[in-house]
């Protein structure tokens, strides 16, 4: 199975604001209380995050969780 177009978008919004506030994978996995690999799993649209892990990386980046929607119709 393919990787989905819409979760790659969203991974790569959750990556951009990531590199913007200067964040590692790892530190971004410690402030949303999961696993380095999971982060880049989602962030490389491999997995469906969960609405709560989608909320609580928003949180951690600073941004509202739409903001990782913008591109995806």
């Amino acid at each position: 199975m393919g990787v989905d177009e819409d979760l790659k978008r969203v991974g790569a919004a959750i990556r951009a604001r990531r590199r913007e506030r200067q964040l590692s994978q790892e530190a971004l996995a410690e402030l949303t209380n999961s696993h380095r690999n999971y982060v880049g799993q989602i962030e490389r649209g491999e997995r469906n995050p969960s609405t709560t892990m989608v909320i609580a990386i928003a949180r951690a980046l600073g941004v509202n969780a739409g903001a990782f929607f913008e591109k995806v119709k």
